[in-house]
Parts: structure tokens; C-alpha cells; sequence
């Protein structure tokens, strides 16, 4: 009986560390902090030395990336080693020319391997339906993974490497960086592989730039009692986030909407919507807040991601505080590259025609890439007629491709352009109304008030499109997008909203989701607390003695577990 025991205990090891899983592996699972745990027993041992430590986190990072996504691992390494290379013959390139043909190369290369498991099936159907085919697309790295190890991966299906969008964008900016004499190139493989592939942010974020990270690399371990109180405060404020707001807002009240809002009045839609708002806040910026906190106990620093975005009192400031990350990246290096706020240029005009492309494909109309094709004309040929219009669409067309290019990075979907393109509209409106609003030099509360409320309203508008086009459980991961479903679903919830609302039944509604819009208001009032006394409680918290700390923890982690959902919820930008 004893042996036996001992058999499956040694069974359920390698099943548990050895093999890969159905679905990543995730903070909200006993198996990530077991992993993290024996992580911190060998970080032990090397922390003071900081070529081993690299060697280490590269190899522990690798393993947590294989246990994530299988055999995709080698594709970031692939990544890994290419930009590592092109970074340094970038930087040693005598000739500028020679140095803009490898930095396309780099990016051409990157931007192909993510379009190629992004956008693969959905590029497929266009061409299916444009001439009739019926081509599908196969997985060639499972083929050449198949052929170099004698494995069995599936050929037939490419599933997207979590993650993918997160370290792609890294390692582009750092051959950006080197490109423009921002940063010089590693020496060491080792350091860029740990650079690319630190466990903590790897496959949800944020995005981090080389410049601010490979710095700390070569920095001793220095770890303060209250940098860890912090560190431990981030964790358990990122797993209350995700347990407590976002899984039991889901489970209990907004996935039942979405999943058939037409079953439901616009009431409860229009309360679904809101919920979601908290809900993939508290989610996304509950990842990031415990990939912020294991990061510190290791002695490292990752970029703030959110600044409580709903704060915002218009679209312009929330994109400043909501994914900080991303925001900042396509900033630097697309909006500004196209010029910014000083108007169109030869790359604005190019992103353009990839878009236009990508909406034609998307639809597969012609009549819709004749009629876009004829605004952008009427409105350059309106422009030269009219200067003063033609200075304001110049000014404000990056922010629209900008945006435009963001919600196609969510997804190969009608919603998530929608999605972009109505959050760029609300930029854009927003610098026209500040020119021309009589109050533009005069703040008072009231105004700021109504900025913020005007703001969060029209951002949740918009999410109707962002959920619709989002995968929502583990397994849809594996799913491409059914845009037209997508799309319907959209329009079904603007109709019970606009033609369906029933007032009516608001009271019954309330009384029966009560504990669910209980936990939400609580959920907005912590959000709209003063920045000033969240700093307090959080360094209240750091500076404690260890024993509260952990009986808080321990407090913390039980209450979570004793609610939480029977099916644990996958990270809603697990899919991005």
C-alpha cells in the first residue's frame, strides 16, 4: 500500500512538472506557487551572483513557458536568438542603410510570426471566400517540431502561443532602441534570453522595455524588508482582484449575460456591461499586480501598468492609464514614427492601406473597399480645398490609425476595429470639444465630476464590442473567431438596450443579483479611493512585522479559496 502511494505521489510530480497542461499555467493555481516556491529554493542559493542568477531565471522561465505552451517554447527562443543577433550587427553596421535593412529584417520577422498564428485562419477564410477555395492552413512549426523529435503535435490546427504579442513587441522595441542609439546591445545571450522570456510578466504583461529591465540585470540583489512587505502586498492585491471582483463578477452575473443577452432586458444588460468594466480591469491589472510583486522578491521592477484608469475625465488621459504598457509602446513606436500630432506622413499612409486591406479582407465586399477607398479620396480632395480641414484631419489622423492598429492587435475581428476606432473617435472629439468648450480654462469639481462620468460611460459603451470579440473560457482558447456570431451578438445587446430597456423590472433585477452589484459598488469605491490613502494602507501594510504580514496572507488566501468559483477563470489578455 505504501509503495503505491509513494508510485502516485512520483506520478502526479511528473504529470504536475513534466508534462504540459490542458491550459497555462496560472497564479491562481496551487501548481504556480509550488513552482515558485522551488524557484525561490535555488534563487536562494545564486542570488549574488549575477551571471548564474540570469542562467537560472532563463532556464526556470523556459520551463514555466514549456509548461504554458508546449512546444511553442521554441519559438520564442527562436525570437530570442534572432534579435539578439540582428541587435548587434544593427549597432555595429557602418552604413546606415545596411542598419534599416536589418532592423526591417527583425521586424518583417517578427511581425510574420505573429501574424502567422494570429491571423492565420482568419486570412485563410478571406482567401477561401474571395476565390472560391477551400484552403487550411497547417501548422509548420508542429511539422518541424514533429520531424526534429519524433513528437506528436497536431499539424492540422495552429493554436496561438500565449503570450506571443507580449514578447514580440519586446524584443522589436529593443532592435528599435538600438536602431535610434537608445541602447546598446547585449553581450550576453543568457542576459537577452532572460530579458525576453522573465517568467512573472511572460505571457501577460506588461511589455517591458529593454532599456528599464537589462539595466537591473547586472545590478546586485537588494531587497529591503519593506520591498518585500510591498511585494507580498502586490500579490495578494492582485489575487483579490482576480478572486474576489473579477471571477465572482463573471461567474455569477456577466458571463450569464453575454452568453445570451437577448434572454435578458436592457437593464441587465446595460449592468452587465458595467460589471464588465470592473471585471476586466480587476482581472488584467490583477495579473499585473502579482507579476509586479513575484518580480520585486526576485529583485527586479516592473513598469506600473494601470493608474485607476476610470478616474480618467476623458479618452485621452484613460489611454494613459489603462495598459501603460501597451499604450506607451505603440506611442513610441507607431504613432510617433507617423508623425504624431504634426500630421500625416509617408508611414501614416501606409498603415492606412494595410488597414483598408485588412477591413476588405475581414468583409470580403468589394462594394465596402470601393466606398472606403472613396471617402479617403473626398476627404484628401476636401482637404486641399479646404486648408484649415485639411490640417485637422492631418493632426488627428495617426490617432485614428493608432487606435485603429491597437484593436486589431486584440484580435482578427469587426469588433475589435470597431472597438479601436470608436476609442480613437472619442480622442478625437475630445481635442476638438476642449478648443471650442466655454468651461476649457476654467476646472472646478463639477466639471471634472462630469469628464469622468461622460468618460467611463462611453469607454464601457465600447466594450460591448470588446467582449463580444473576446474569448472568454479555456476552451475557446483554442477557437479562431466566428466574426459573424461576434458581430450579431454585438447588435443584439444595442437592441435590447435601445428597444428592449424595461425599467421595469430594475428593483427584481437588483434584489436578485444583490450580493453580485454589492460586490461591484465595493469594487468601484476602492477604485475611486484617493491615490494619497491607497499609498498609506499599502506602506502600512510593507512596513508591518512579517508575522501580520503572513497571518494577513494566510487570512487573505483562505477567504479567497472558500469563494472562489469551482472552475478557475483563464486571465482575460491570456488570448492577446
Amino acid at each position: 500500500m505504501g509503495d503505491f502511494s509513494i508510485n502516485k505521489f512520483f506520478n502526479w510530480g511528473f504529470d504536475a512538472f513534466l508534462n504540459t497542461s490542458e491550459h497555462p499555467m496560472i497564479f491562481t493555481e496551487y501548481t504556480f506557487w509550488i513552482f515558485f516556491l522551488l524557484v525561490l529554493s535555488g534563487y536562494s542559493l545564486i542570488y549574488n551572483k549575477i551571471r548564474l542568477r540570469s542562467i537560472f531565471l532563463l532556464l526556470v522561465s523556459l520551463y514555466f513557458y514549456f509548461k504554458t505552451s508546449g512546444f511553442f517554447f521554441s519559438i520564442l527562443l527562436f525570437s530570442t536568438v534572432l534579435d539578439f543577433f540582428l541587435g548587434k550587427a544593427i549597432y555595429n553596421s557602418k552604413k546606415e542603410l545596411n542598419a534599416k535593412v536589418l532592423l526591417g529584417f527583425s521586424i518583417a520577422s517578427n511581425l510574420l510570426i505573429l501574424i502567422y498564428f494570429k491571423y492565420a485562419y482568419f486570412f485563410a477564410d478571406s482567401f477561401n471566400s474571395i476565390i472560391g477555395s477551400n484552403w487550411q492552413p497547417i501548422n509548420h512549426f508542429a511539422l518541424l517540431t514533429n520531424q526534429a523529435t519524433g513528437s506528436s503535435f497536431r499539424v492540422d490546427q495552429i493554436l496561438l502561443p500565449v503570450g506571443i504579442s507580449f514578447y514580440t513587441f519586446q524584443t522589436m522595441s529593443y532592435s528599435i532602441d538600438i536602431f535610434r542609439k537608445k541602447l546598446t546591445p547585449v553581450n550576453n545571450i543568457f542576459d537577452f534570453g532572460f530579458y525576453v522570456s522573465f517568467f512573472p510578466q511572460l505571457v501577460a504583461g506588461p511589455i517591458v522595455r529593454a532599456s528599464e529591465f537589462i539595466p537591473q540585470i547586472q545590478k546586485p540583489y537588494s531587497v529591503s524588508k519593506k520591498d518585500f512587505g510591498t511585494a507580498l502586498f502586490w500579490i495578494l492585491n492582485g489575487l483579490l482582484k482576480k478572486f474576489l471582483l473579477a471571477d465572482y463578477i463573471a461567474v455569477n452575473f456577466v458571463d450569464r449575460v453575454f452568453d445570451n443577452p437577448g434572454m435578458f432586458s436592457g437593464f441587465e444588460n446595460l449592468m452587465a456591461l458595467y460589471g464588465y468594466s470592473l471585471q476586466v480591469y480587476a482581472d488584467f491589472s490583477g495579473y499585473t499586480d502579482i507579476a509586479i510583486g513575484i518580480a520585486l522578491i526576485l529583485g527586479f521592477r516592473l513598469p506600473k501598468n494601470f493608474n485607476s484608469p476610470y478616474k480618467a475625465d476623458n479618452c485621452g488621459e484613460f489611454w494613459k492609464r489603462w495598459h501603460i504598457s501597451l499604450s506607451s509602446w505603440l506611442k513610441d513606436y507607431l504613432y510617433i514614427p507617423m508623425g504624431g500630432n504634426r500630421g500625416g506622413s509617408i508611414f501614416s499612409y501606409v498603415t492606412l492601406s494595410l488597414i483598408v486591406l485588412f477591413v476588405y479582407l475581414i468583409s470580403g465586399s468589394l462594394a465596402l473597399l470601393f466606398g472606403l477607398l472613396s471617402v479617403i479620396f473626398l476627404t484628401l480632395l476636401f482637404g486641399e480645398l479646404f486648408p484649415k480641414f485639411n490640417k485637422w484631419y492631418l493632426t488627428n489622423i495617426n490617432i485614428m490609425l493608432t487606435m485603429l492598429i491597437g484593436g486589431l492587435w486584440h484580435g482578427a475581428s469587426w469588433n475589435f476595429v470597431l472597438w479601436g476606432g470608436l476609442n480613437g473617435l472619442g480622442i478625437v472629439i475630445y481635442k476638438l470639444w476642449k478648443k471650442i468648450s466655454p468651461w476649457k480654462d476654467k476646472f472646478t469639481w463639477l466639471s471634472k465630476i462630469w469628464g469622468i462620468i461622460i468618460t467611463f460611460n462611453f469607454v464601457t459603451f465600447t466594450r460591448i464590442w470588446f467582449r463580444t470579440g473576446s474569448i472568454n473560457s479555456w476552451d475557446q482558447m483554442d477557437e479562431s473567431h466566428n466574426i459573424i456570431s461576434e458581430w450579431f451578438t454585438a447588435n443584439e445587446i444595442l437592441n435590447q438596450l435601445f428597444f428592449n430597456f424595461q425599467w421595469n423590472l430594475a428593483f427584481e433585477v437588483l434584489s436578485v443579483y444583490k450580493n453580485v452589484f454589492i460586490v461591484i459598488g465595493i469594487g468601484f469605491l476602492i477604485h475611486f479611493i484617493p491615490e494619497k490613502w491607497k499609498k498609506r494602507y499599502r506602506e502600512a501594510f510593507a512596513t508591518s512585522s512579517v508575522v501580520i504580514q503572513l497571518l494577513i496572507g494566510f487570512m487573505a488566501v483562505f477567504f479567497m479559496y472558500q469563494i472562489a468559483s469551482t472552475s478557475l477563470q483563464p486571465f482575460i489578455y491570456f488570448q492577446f
